[in-house]
């Protein structure tokens, strides 16, 4: 990966660490659907202008017409759907929970891929890697099965698989679309949608100041930067490697959520967090292939003959055929 692709990978894996926290505190004081509301209007105000001046009014315009089904399929994927579940399941999971759930995206990655036409075999070790990622997610889910928690988990579960399919849309049918032209009216319909829920929900008095806060952060900073540099980086490393940043956005969560909020880090959580990661890893390694023989040479006989026009020509003898050769390749 190039120098620019790290420098990414890093910013990406701080600004989608501490929307956890964020979204924390945003949704005490104020509605999930008012949440996704504000984070998508912030971001869409702030990145149309640039992307309507990158490409003018009229070519902007016409990549929404041509790009109009998958970037529709992204923002439900992507934005619509995951943000809202995710900011609802954060009403009665920690922080640290969510985050280190969402360490599974790679995992689920790998069975998008294979969905959309990765026929690559996966091997012992992916499986292993998927086998101990699901062990993972098993131990940071059980002791939340109880008390009205297992719908927050669904709903988290719910985002991961969402993280994991849009990337894969990105990279196969929208590479060409610049990320601008991309965030942009992704965001915009992402916001439109959500007003109406937004206002039935408007709080009746003014958030705290630490809840308008945490609402800035995630439309300034969670939202229009992180979007851009996130398409960017698959465009420079690829899907796959663009969902590793999930490698580092749980340990950012944790520890925002344990310096911030005073959530506890128990053995368990731990526990999970590296059953998560070492699974993920492994299960989105490169497979290799064993050593590549070098092939028996063939006794070839070549000589040189000098042709009229001055160019040179290679004759090939074939060699003699070996008793009971029938010369012809088999079935």
């Amino acid at each position: 990966m190039t120098a620019r692709g790290w420098f990414l990978f890093s910013l990406m894996g701080v600004v989608w660490g501490i929307p956890y926290l964020m979204i924390k505190v945003a949704v005490d004081g104020v509605s999930p659907s008012m949440v996704v509301f504000t984070r998508c209007a912030v971001g869409a105000a702030l990145l149309l202008p640039f992307a309507i001046r990158q490409g003018g009014l009229a070519g902007f315009a016409r990549t929404v017409r041509t790009h109009w089904r998958p970037m529709l399929a992204f923002a439900c994927i992507e934005i619509m759907v995951p943000w809202w579940t995710l900011t609802d399941a954060e009403r009665h999971l920690s922080s640290s929970t969510a985050g280190l759930l969402i360490a599974g995206v790679p995992i689920v990655g790998v069975a998008a891929a294979r969905l959309f036409g990765d026929t690559e075999r996966l091997g012992a070790r992916r499986m292993t890697g998927l086998a101990l990622g699901l062990s993972g997610v098993a131990v940071l889910t059980v002791p939340h099965l109880t008390g009205g928690d297992a719908r927050s988990l669904a709903e988290v579960l719910l985002t991961v698989v969402g993280y994991a399919t849009a990337p894969v849309i990105a990279a196969r049918h929208l590479k060409d679309v610049p990320s601008l032209h991309l965030t942009a009216p992704c965001l915009t319909l992402a916001a439109l949608v959500y007003a109406p829920a937004a206002a039935a929900t408007w709080p009746s008095s003014t958030p705290s100041a630490q809840v308008l806060a945490s609402l800035a952060g995630l439309g300034v900073i969670c939202t229009a930067v992180a979007f851009v540099a996130f398409l960017e980086l698959i465009k420079e490393a690829g899907p796959t490697r663009a969902t590793v940043i999930t490698y580092v956005n749980p340990a950012v969560a944790v520890a925002a959520g344990a310096l911030f909020l005073d959530e506890r880090l128990t053995p368990g959580t731990v526990a999970a967090f590296a059953l998560i990661l070492a699974g993920s890893v492994l299960a989105t390694a490169t497979a290799t292939t064993g050593p590549r023989r070098t092939p028996r040479p063939v006794p070839w006989s070549t000589r040189q003959t000098s042709r009229a026009d001055g160019r040179v020509e290679v004759l090939a003898d074939l060699p003699e055929e070996r008793p009971g050769s029938t010369g012809q390749g088999g079935g």
